[in-house]
């Protein structure tokens, strides 16, 4: 497809979300087994095409790509907000030969110190905010407040959008960690959005995150 046709985009979900281990083993060894293909694939039918109805047209699948350097493939690195992983980890890639305008620092948006992601964007890399609605790992005020301040700091064509979102994922079930949370695609569309307008975020904003910025990355 054609960059100039791409729309709206969330940067960073899946659609299912499975150990291979634990989807055999269970039915066979722990007990009734949690998944159901049919079941499963037609809700995640029904989520794609409601999230479609709300004007999301792509979604991206992370994958770190080994051969970045040679293939010129743009990289997106899962990373832990509170480790702080994303220093190193781009610092590897980029001692590697991967331009960092075409990393995207996954999770990012897991921490709010500033310091830390400013030295991400510096680099000029971009920073994953894509666990909107997962409170566990950053509760979304803090986020809102976060990602606000990294366009008032100058960032704006370095942040990208999405939950980190599955129609199913089987590590939170029976997790109590994750008892309350509840993972959609429709989350930033419903709820970020209209708060980010409320923080002071023009739409000419929300729209350069949702299609120019992912452009920019895949040019």
């Amino acid at each position: 497809m054609a960059l100039d046709r791409l729309c709206p985009t969330l940067m960073h979900e899946h659609v299912f979300i499975l150990d291979p281990g634990a989807l055999a083993s269970f039915g066979t060894h722990f007990g009734e087994s949690y998944w159901d293909e049919e079941a499963r694939v037609a809700d995640a039918i029904a989520q794609l095409r409601a999230l479609r109805e709300a004007g999301i047209e792509t979604i991206v699948d992370s994958l770190v790509a080994a051969a970045a350097v040679e293939t010129g493939a743009p990289v997106m690195v899962h990373t832990h907000g509170a480790a702080q992983t994303g220093v190193p980890a781009l610092e590897t890639l980029v001692g590697h030969g991967v331009d960092p305008r075409r990393i995207v620092v996954a999770h990012a948006g897991d921490s709010n110190d500033l310091d830390y992601l400013r030295a991400i964007a510096e680099s000029g890399a971009s920073l994953g905010c894509d666990r909107f609605n997962i409170e566990h790992f950053n509760p979304d005020d803090d986020r809102i407040r976060t990602l606000v301040a990294l366009v008032e700091a100058g960032y704006l064509d370095r942040i990208h959008l999405g939950h980190d979102a599955a129609t199913f994922h089987d590590f939170m079930i029976g997790n109590p960690l994750f008892a309350d949370e509840h993972p959609s695609y429709l989350h930033i569309s419903t709820r970020i959005l209209p708060r980010l307008l409320e923080a002071g975020l023009t739409q000419a904003q929300i729209d350069e995150i949702l299609v120019a910025n992912p452009r920019r990355f895949f040019a």
